[in-house]
């Protein structure tokens, strides 16, 4: 009887280590590399590199260990890592055609469902960019430009500013709700105000999710959807905050359609369903209340996070530098005085904080790995091989801080954007907005916004931390790098 038990045993661990051999061989040869296909370190069975960490400091690291065109594993998904001005470049620019094209990334497919402005692809991706494109420049050309919203805010922003009195206090969600509210006039045709408890709610759940996406716990979602779904953790919570800010904007779209008047759109949404309408019969196109919905979603999103995080970081950089700040305030008194606002037309004469501006973009380097790619056709990078299929992703922090073209990456220096006659010079490897055709859509808008909000906070106030608060310039990494929440006074000049 024991002996017949322990046959029994041994037959079934036997078969157990067969059924492991035979999935382990099977996993060997589904994900064998193709010949010449970029190099990356040794993958665990089935789970792949799904342990090294997905932050762009690692993959720095990786960069000067495998060579600037590297590969990791997630699960059985192969990703391709690009970094250096050089290659960021050769991919963007000389090879964007064939790299133009996002990946199904399931932790966010289950929210953006392949549709809308950042996520899309084919047809529908060019048409829906194209309109949006089209959106924001009649929406710059009209009566209440895009100029004139940013202004009223930039008013708004530094009044609440003044009633704090110069108060110790976290600016990070009245930053999120002023630059907020400028795209909300594009979208929904109206602002909020600072105390809307609301929309105050729904800045916290977005920036929520947006800090938990990056977290490793939060990307085994996309190794193992299908178990992670029913197991607990950060994504659903993300998967929870996407569900509460949908139903905001399927509200908002339901209150526009209440009272919608097709020959006079006031806003985005009111445009977009006329637009529903004049392409009904071109179904591939994807105008419908559904695409409505992950559009105002990416707009909203995208015009709200980076530009926000950009500013808290200028706010950061000025107190750090103070000689800096002093400089950019003797510049605006010099050019536009204490008696009127900011203009976009100042900026020309304004080469200094300009310059610092775009120092702040550069070394707050707010979306450091930018939106995965998927190469749409066998393409060759960098001597190497990438399969039709694969995910791409541009390291980005990799070009604002390559050694190659920055001549002190590591210091914050507004001479990177001066010429020795003290003019602003543009630099090809400033590209916090990436580049190519999945450039972003929003670049022009937040220019001005950066421009406009942070001349009018230097001109009206000087920034300084708290007695005895020592500053804290390391970030947290979510999707987007912000900085770490911090009070700060805001003093009337």
């Amino acid at each position: 009887m024991i002996l017949h038990t322990l046959l029994e045993w041994l037959d079934i661990k036997g078969f157990l280590l067969f059924l492991f051999l035979f999935l382990l061989l099977a996993d060997i040869l589904k994900n064998k590399n193709p010949p010449n296909f970029p190099p990356g370190p040794w993958p665990l069975p089935f789970l792949g590199n799904v342990f090294t960490g997905g932050d762009y400091l690692t993959m720095d690291k990786l960069a000067e260990e495998y060579g600037n065109v590297f590969s990791l594993r997630r699960g059985s998904m192969k990703v391709v890592f690009i970094s250096s001005y050089k290659m960021v470049k050769e991919a963007l620019i000389k090879q964007g055609e064939n790299l133009s094209d996002r990946p199904v990334i399931p932790l966010f497919h289950k929210v953006f469902k392949g549709l809308g402005l950042a996520l899309s692809n084919g047809y529908l991706w060019k048409s829906q960019r194209r309109f949006a494109n089209a959106h924001l420049k009649h929406f710059a050309e009209g009566k209440k430009t895009l100029e004139w919203c940013i202004m009223q805010e930039c008013n708004f922003l530094c009044q609440v500013l003044k009633e704090e009195q110069g108060r110790p206090f976290d600016p990070q969600f009245t930053m999120n709700n002023a630059i907020s509210n400028v795209i909300s006039s594009v979208v929904f045709g109206r602002r909020f105000d600072y105390n809307d408890e609301r929309f105050q709610t729904l800045l916290r759940l977005d920036a929520e999710a947006i800090l938990l996406a990056g977290r490793m716990t939060a990307q085994l979602y996309d190794v193992m959807p299908g178990l992670m779904k029913y197991l607990p953790g950060p994504h659903q919570t993300i998967h929870s905050n996407y569900a509460k800010i949908i139903a905001f904007l399927k509200e908002e779209i339901e209150k526009h359609k209440e009272n919608w008047d097709p020959s006079d759109p006031r806003d985005y949404i009111d445009t977009y369903l006329g637009e529903i309408e004049r392409k009904k019969d071109d179904s591939e196109a994807g105008f419908c209340t559904e695409t409505l919905i992950v559009c105002a979603l990416d707009m909203f999103e995208a015009g709200t996070e980076s530009t926000a995080n950009t500013l808290r970081w200028g706010l950061l950089f000025m107190m750090k530098h103070p000689e800096i700040q002093k400089k950019v305030q003797a510049e605006i008194d010099r050019v536009i005085g204490q008696s009127r606002q900011p203009t976009m037309a100042d900026r020309t004469n304004m080469p200094y904080t300009d310059a610092v501006i775009h120092e702040i973009q550069r070394m707050g380097n707010v979306v450091p790995l930018g939106l995965p790619k998927m190469a749409n056709k066998d393409t060759t990078l960098g001597g190497h091989f990438i399969p039709k299929g694969t995910m791409v992703v541009t390291n980005l922090s990799s070009v604002l801080y390559d050694k190659n073209e920055w001549e002190t990456p590591d210091t914050f220096n507004p001479g990177h954007f001066l010429d020795s006659e003290g003019h602003f010079r543009r630099r090809e490897a400033f590209l916090p907005f990436s580049a190519g055709k999945r450039a972003c859509v929003g670049e022009q808008l937040a220019r001005m916004e950066l421009f406009l909000f942070f001349t009018s906070l230097l001109q009206r106030f000087t920034l300084s931390l708290p007695p005895g608060v020592e500053l804290d310039l390391q970030g947290q990494l979510g999707f987007t790098l912000s900085p770490k929440p911090f009070k700060m006074c805001f003093l009337d000049r």
